[in-house]
């Protein structure tokens, strides 16, 4: 299973070679190192990788105790793995294990909003534009009688955005691994220069479909 820690660079367009053009995102793959390797024989009941990345000046001394000789990492996080027996503690890891046409699924932080309508928030229709609605974008009713308060979870207004988001089969395009770009078709959540995760979903299929070639018929 691939795996990958990035920053999310920006949009471009790639031409396949039967002339298709597809809207692609830059991602930077970041060096990786293995802190981590969880198994469900052991405490943790359940099988993953930890992995660092980037450099960090200041950590707290349990992270600092935990990383060790490794380093201060500025992100550490974990990746579900059906089977830790290829990782071992220290390992390096690129994105030389991706490969084109693999799909992927993509981690990240949902770019600021600030504070927003329930119209722009959740999609709310809103009131008719005329016959005594002075203001037609808002809320309207957020409760009855009982319980003499408003309910939890109630959609309103509020502030839109930083929350994880995840988009699901998106496409490798292109593994560059001098440079360590990754290019994946469509668009991807997160700012520029954001750190997102790429997780493989094991699947591979074709990047593009090849035209069948229609052979004109002969006039008698």
């Amino acid at each position: 299973m691939n795996f990958l820690i990035g920053k999310k660079l920006n949009m471009s367009q790639y031409f396949t070679e039967n002339g298709e053009v597809i809207p692609v995102t830059v991602v930077h793959g970041q060096p990786m190192t293995v802190t981590q390797i969880k198994s469900t024989e052991g405490k943790d009941k359940y099988s993953a990788v930890q992995v660092g990345t980037g450099k960090r000046k200041k950590v707290s001394k349990s992270i600092a105790g935990h990383t060790k000789e490794l380093g201060a990492f500025s992100v550490l996080t974990e990746f579900r793995v059906p089977e830790t027996s290829a990782y071992q503690r220290g390992q390096k890891l690129d994105i030389s294990t991706f490969q084109v046409g693999e799909m992927v699924n993509v981690i990240g932080i949902s770019k600021g909003r600030g504070f927003a309508g329930a119209m722009k928030r959740h999609g709310f229709h809103g009131f008719p534009m005329s016959h005594g609605h002075n203001k037609p974008r808002s809320v309207g009713s957020i409760g009855q009688r009982f319980p003499q308060h408003v309910r939890k979870g109630m959609r309103m207004a509020g502030h839109m955005g930083v929350e994880g988001v995840t988009v699901k089969n998106l496409q490798v395009v292109e593994v560059d691994a001098i440079k360590n770009l990754l290019t994946l078709k469509g668009a991807i959540p997160g700012t520029r220069n954001g750190i997102i995760k790429v997780i493989s979903t094991g699947k591979v299929k074709p990047l593009f479909k090849a035209e069948a070639v229609k052979e004109e018929k002969k006039k008698k």
